[in-house]
């Protein structure tokens, strides 16, 4: 795919916008603004990274769109991602989950997500999430300077050891490739192309970070 260049704004002003990343679009401003103030952006709070993790298991086939169209649906459906009330879940709640249009009613996905919150709820028994995550890092988040979006890989060395981890913890649908992309919107690697005026202030925000769980 080509390099990020002016977009004109989706305002129909005719003025030129900001030459971010092209994935984004001009069409939707909702994605554009997830792309301006979150993606890229370190992320460290425990139950934020809970529901970043799930979503991102629910995109799994289908665009981050989608997700983000339905994000405050999935946040009302699933109690606000608290670990403590999905881990509880049973039947009832699951027919509740599949009945409702807001959310994607995928089973396998739903269940997956009350298993996960079992996990977080044992695993944060003695390890906070967000040290479990952060702490496999070897250093501070890596800085990629892609020039197309057609560069940035699709898992990595790292987002395969922390697939692995998370695996041997009891968690689902945390593939390589599905934990990559949770990296990338977590801050935990820079992936804005280098043209983009995202890539210097998250790398400025991932560079100054205390890795959580790190000393």
């Amino acid at each position: 795919m080509a390099m990020a260049t002016a977009q004109t704004d989706s305002s129909g002003s005719g003025k030129s916008a900001v030459a971010r990343c092209p994935w984004p679009g001009i069409a939707d401003p909702l994605y554009a603004r997830y792309h301006d103030t979150e993606w890229g952006v370190p992320l460290t709070d425990d139950r934020a990274l809970f529901e970043k993790m799930v979503l991102e298991g629910f995109q799994a086939g289908l665009s981050w769109l989608t997700i983000l169209r339905k994000r405050d649906n999935f946040r009302a459906a699933f109690h606000g991602f608290a670990p403590e009330r999905i881990a509880r879940y049973g039947a009832k709640d699951i027919a509740r989950l599949m009945d409702d249009p807001g959310i994607v009613r995928n089973r396998l996905k739903i269940e997956a997500t009350i298993d996960n919150a079992r996990a977080y709820l044992a695993l944060s028994r003695h390890t906070p999430f967000s040290h479990f995550i952060w702490s496999q890092l070897d250093g501070p988040p890596r800085q990629n300077k892609l020039e197309r979006l057609s560069d940035a890989p699709a898992e990595s060395e790292l987002s395969k050891r922390i697939s692995k981890s998370l695996k041997a913890e009891g968690f689902r649908f945390v593939g390589p490739t599905t934990i990559y992309a949770f990296m990338q919107s977590s801050g935990m690697v820079n992936d804005h192309l280098v043209s983009c005026p995202r890539h210097a202030p998250c790398a400025r925000l991932q560079r100054a970070l205390k890795i959580p769980g790190k000393s």
